[in-house]
């Protein structure tokens, strides 16, 4: 993936957004020639999920616009492993959600992440079912479908998108599919990218400690995080540390990771 100019990188309250909230919906990213060519595609399209990304060169088109590439490199750097991808389809009147899981095995890196992009070609409103996620979830690692017991818990979010938007999104968060109560199919493109290289300072560093930034990684508490909402506070920290190249700046609570030492 050729590097972008660095206006097209994500800015450091973005990235700060990321590590905070496990994703980023990002709106007006694709135009909406390229939005209603894709579409069409995912209408036509009688194969395999999997196989749509190898089979529909318009859809890579979007995945090489200049501010699409620059979210993803933020991320992943611009060397990114393929994982997998999947056109996901529900169709009207499915009244069937899926069970809160993660899309992995318990990950043992301490803080690399994979990022899937989940790409909306339709405006996606809340009854139509986008996909529910939990913010500030990924910090807690999970093993696929070990929190499917859970039903509905306070503080989640439904990705409710514009045609042409793009959710970013920690390979590790929570999440469920919902049920389509339209008359029309519902559409996501799902891209999974591992890293290339250590991703560290890969975004717009500008401003990486600002008060700006602080104020995201302090203010991440959700309520559904109980009495362990500061130990999250202290994983926001150590992840920004490691995304920032700065071994040294903290955001922890109380300022933790500095007065115990810890790197």
């Amino acid at each position: 993936m050729s590097k972008v100019e660095k206006q097209h990188l994500l800015s450091a309250e973005k990235m700060a957004r990321f590590v905070t909230d496990g994703f980023l919906l990002l709106e007006d990213l694709v135009p909406q020639e390229l939005n209603q060519a894709v579409y069409e595609a995912e209408q036509q399209n009688k194969g395999k999920g999997y196989l749509f990304w190898n089979e529909t060169d318009v859809l890579r088109e979007v995945f090489e616009l200049p501010q699409v590439k620059g979210a993803l490199q933020s991320l992943v750097g611009t060397n990114p492993v393929y994982d997998h991808s999947f056109l996901h389809v529900v169709a009207p009147k499915h009244l069937e959600g899926q069970s809160w899981h993660g899309d992995s095995v318990l990950d043992t890196r301490p803080f690399a992440f994979d990022v899937q992009a989940f790409y909306f070609t339709h405006d996606a409103p809340k009854e139509m079912g986008p996909t529910l996620v939990l913010p500030g979830s990924h910090l807690r690692k999970i093993n696929t479908f070990s929190i499917s017991r859970y039903k509905n818990i306070v503080g989640q979010r439904q990705l409710v998108a514009k045609a042409g938007s793009i959710a970013f999104m920690h390979h590790g968060i929570w999440h469920c599919a919902q049920p389509n109560f339209t008359d029309d199919t519902r559409y996501v493109f799902k891209l999974r990218l591992q890293p290339g290289e250590e991703q560290r300072g890969l975004f717009n560093t500008d401003g990486y400690n600002s008060p700006e930034v602080q104020r995201i990684i302090d203010g991440g508490y959700q309520p559904w995080q109980g009495n362990e909402g500061r130990l999250d506070h202290i994983e926001r920290a150590k992840l920004w540390r490691y995304v920032s190249g700065d071994d040294k700046v903290d955001f922890s609570f109380e300022r933790v990771l500095s007065r115990m030492g810890i790197q």
